[in-house]
């Protein structure tokens, strides 16, 4: 998953990294024992910006871990981690992930399954933890830290289907989100939605902005806006994201398929206009709950957190981009590509990208 990890990092910490430390825990510590201090922090664009205890830290990505335990009970295994990510072509960002992926790896489960729910933090300075947008509980209970080198398990239901986000919830939430902690759970309907389908994917919008700086998750614009995809069962595609690999590795359907994609946009900012050229929805499930039903739409809106369930016909041969219509978005990379051909097989030709 992470390509490429020894090339150069994407590095432009500030002094707002020093809130960052202090707002994640009083006593920050490397794996020496030796707190991080002020002046310890550099400012030059190289790996000495790296907060001290992540320097040289890359850890190999974990798969998650998903086991059913019960008719309705789901035992949840995941990872915090550091991991360094390739966000474009050898341009590098040393994440703060689950499992080493970013956004992290897709969690499914069914309507009225009880999750238990056990993190491991593996992050060597900074406490994590999880906020299912799934579930319904006590933040205070059972969204607490989980401090580093340590685990902790949590349990609760997932009475409402959907495709929901979760993300790391420790304080400053918004460094933890943009830093790379993020990702999807589906909540599969007990009934299944009504129509059947030919192909489905999972589709996932997120920004990237400079190397751990709260004042430009704050107030800038981000530097990459970009999809990934993660596999809904064994044999499926399963990326990171970044600018390039849906462009280059499209998604692959063939002519008249019944397309559906499970889609959220994890921002942690912006807005996503989420369209795919060359066709128009002929049935939305606004946030993947079949009770939401919208039906032939041409673009659908995600706000931050957001998600739906698309389904489309695909009656000509040819490359489908997947956008967001906001296309300053576009510009810093978010697009991808659905190329159907006759038999759903990839012909090798040249596709068409916006």
């Amino acid at each position: 998953m992470n390509k490429k990890c020894n090339s150069r990092l994407v590095t432009s910490l500030s002094l707002s990294a020093l809130l960052l430390l202090s707002a994640c825990g009083t006593n920050i510590e490397e794996p020496n024992n030796v707190k991080v201090k002020a002046d310890e922090v550099k400012t030059e664009q190289s790996e000495s910006e790296v907060i001290k205890p992540h320097q040289g830290l890359n850890q190999e990505p974990i798969p998650v871990k998903i086991d059913r335990v019960g008719e309705n009970e789901v035992n949840v295994e995941m990872t915090a981690q550091i991991t360094d990510i390739e966000i474009d072509k050898g341009e590098f960002y040393k994440a703060w992930t689950f499992n080493g992926e970013v956004p992290g790896p897709l969690v499914v489960v069914e309507e009225g399954d009880v999750i238990n729910f056990t993190m491991k933090n593996m992050d060597p300075a900074i406490p994590h933890s999880m906020d299912f947008h799934a579930v319904r509980t006590s933040p205070s209970k059972n969204f607490t830290n989980v401090e580093p080198n340590e685990t902790g398990t949590f349990t609760y239901p997932a009475d409402n289907p959907g495709v929901f986000m979760y993300h790391c919830g420790t304080a400053p939430i918004l460094s933890h989100i943009a830093n790379g902690m993020h990702g999807v759970i589906i909540v599969k309907p007990k009934d299944g939605y009504p129509t059947k389908v030919d192909k489905e994917f999972v589709m996932i919008q997120n920004e990237w902005y400079n190397y751990n700086d709260l004042e430009d998750f704050t107030n800038g614009s981000p530097k990459h806006v970009v999809f990934s995809t993660k596999a809904l069962k064994e044999g499926d595609a399963n990326t990171n994201g970044d600018t390039f690999t849906l462009k280059e590795e499209p998604l692959l359907a063939k002519v008249g398929d019944k397309v559906r994609i499970y889609i959220n946009n994890v921002g942690p900012n912006e807005v996503s206009s989420f369209h795919v050229v060359g066709t128009i929805f002929d049935t939305v499930y606004q946030d993947g709950n079949p009770n939401n039903v919208l039906e032939g739409m041409q673009t659908v809106m995600l706000p931050a957190s957001g998600g739906a369930v698309v389904e489309f016909v695909v009656k000509e041969e040819g490359s489908y981009p997947i956008v967001t219509h906001q296309f300053n978005h576009v510009q810093k990379g978010a697009s991808a590509i659905l190329k159907v051909t006759k038999d759903g097989k990839d012909d090798g030709k040249a596709t068409m990208s916006h």
